[in-house]
């Protein structure tokens, strides 16, 4: 029998859960180990609980149908607190001690960004599961997450038509915020749109009544929420409040903390996020998705998109182990690098550019009423991760470990 070993503090978040392996035999095989690092307390951990869950879901299946290559799938689980130094302690430990096969780490861009370079000094394997800001063009990493090409170059000029050209920006202040406002300034130029102004917000701020008094003044036609955390939140029942009844845009909330669950109607009236997963998502795939995870999972309050990436990530590692018919980081590039790694995902079908280690999407706009329902306007299906690839990034010949951004591409 194989089992999820829980490591770290305040691990006991998940007491009672194993992986359970299929027979003696497959028990008596070495196991493939994966490392997994998510926030399971601290600020993030309403978003990324579930991350756990879909993981140890997909594992569970696995393994029940024969593990890989006849191996079992072992976890190694970290509860990483919100805190970056912990991402970085564990992710030495989980390579280095646990001897981790490959690890599944991190929400906030900043956790990512440091732990990353230890992957890429210890040669491992890491999957960034997370809706994120972009840029990363390194061999060491795997992201399943949405883009802004995906998220932005569809919803901006969708709220534009809809709701008018001049729009207000709040966004966390750490690279997340920073990059993603810099997406969402020059979208708004390319359409011919004004910035009627931009606000960070350092994590961990919940008072908001100048940034309300700001976008009062500034009378845009929407406001392009890009707010991360607990603390952060708070804005939308604030604004409320306020009655500052604009429509929101935005590439993160609803989608990874189930915003529209959590508050009282209509705090998200006229949000429209452009998310690859929701729970409300009326599909076949969808349903059965959210059925198998609420039978193992009876108390998950929302199963969010950074779930549904967590759980076909351990799904795509399995078809390229087995491809590759080996563990080892360069033998499974060059399975990506064939250009077909894709799988029926709940969301739709999905692939991994070989260029970017980058995943494609079926991208869907969720509008929330003012009863907190949700509808889908529109869906946008098979959009590419395609800025990395066009700017520069091409890892199946070079492999520059870095992030670019708009204003700073790749080299030519």
């Amino acid at each position: 029998m194989t089992g999820t070993v829980l490591r770290g503090l305040h691990a006991a978040v998940l007491t009672g859960t194993l992986v359970l392996a299929s027979g003696a035999a497959l028990a008596a095989e070495k196991p493939i180990k994966l490392g997994v690092l998510e926030d399971q307390s601290g600020d993030f951990a309403v978003a990324t609980i579930g991350k756990v869950h879909a993981i140890q879901l997909a594992a569970d299946e696995i393994n029940k149908a024969g593990g890989i290559m006849g191996r079992p799938l072992e976890l190694v689980v970290y509860d990483t607190q919100s805190d970056n130094t912990r991402y970085q302690e564990f992710m030495r430990r989980v390579l280095q001690r646990d001897k981790a096969d490959a690890v599944f780490a991190g929400f906030s861009s900043a956790s990512r960004e440091a732990y990353r370079p230890i992957v890429d000094q210890l040669n491992g394997l890491a999957f960034y599961n997370n809706q994120y800001e972009g840029g990363v063009c390194d061999g060491h990493m795997i992201v399943t997450g949405a883009v802004p090409e995906q998220q932005f170059s569809t919803l901006i000029p969708w709220m534009m038509e809809k709701y008018g050209k001049k729009v207000y920006t709040l966004a966390a202040d750490y690279n997340f915020g920073q990059i993603s406002a810099e997406w969402v300034r020059n979208i708004v130029k390319q359409h011919g749109g004004e910035m009627a102004g931009v606000e960070f917000i350092p994590l961990g701020v919940s008072q908001f009544s100048q940034s309300i008094q700001n976008i009062q003044k500034a009378k845009p036609d929407f406001v392009v929420t890009l707010l991360v955390g607990t603390a952060q939140a708070s804005y939308y029942e604030q604004a409320a409040s306020a009655n500052v009844n604009l429509p929101m845009a935005s590439s993160v909330n609803v989608g990874q903390g189930y915003e529209h669950k959590r508050f009282k109607p209509p705090s998200l009236k006229d949000m429209y996020v452009t998310t690859n997963y929701i729970e409300e998502i009326d599909s076949p795939q969808s349903k059965a998705f959210l059925a198998k995870f609420k039978a193992k999972f009876p108390n998950e309050p929302y199963v969010n998109q950074e779930a549904e990436n967590s759980y076909l990530a351990v799904y795509l590692y399995k078809q390229m182990v087995e491809r590759a018919k080996s563990t080892n980081r360069d033998e499974i590039r060059k399975v990506i690098a064939q250009g077909d790694v894709c799988m029926d995902a709940p969301e739709g079908k999905v692939c991994i550019d070989p260029k970017s280690q980058h995943m494609s999407h079926t991208i869907y706009l969720a509008h929330v009423n003012a009863d907190h329902s949700i509808d889908f306007p529109k869906v946008w299906p098979d959009i590419k991760p395609y800025w990395l690839g066009e700017a520069g990034c091409d890892l199946t010949k070079k492999d520059p470990m870095a992030q670019y951004t708009p204003s700073n591409p790749p080299p030519k």
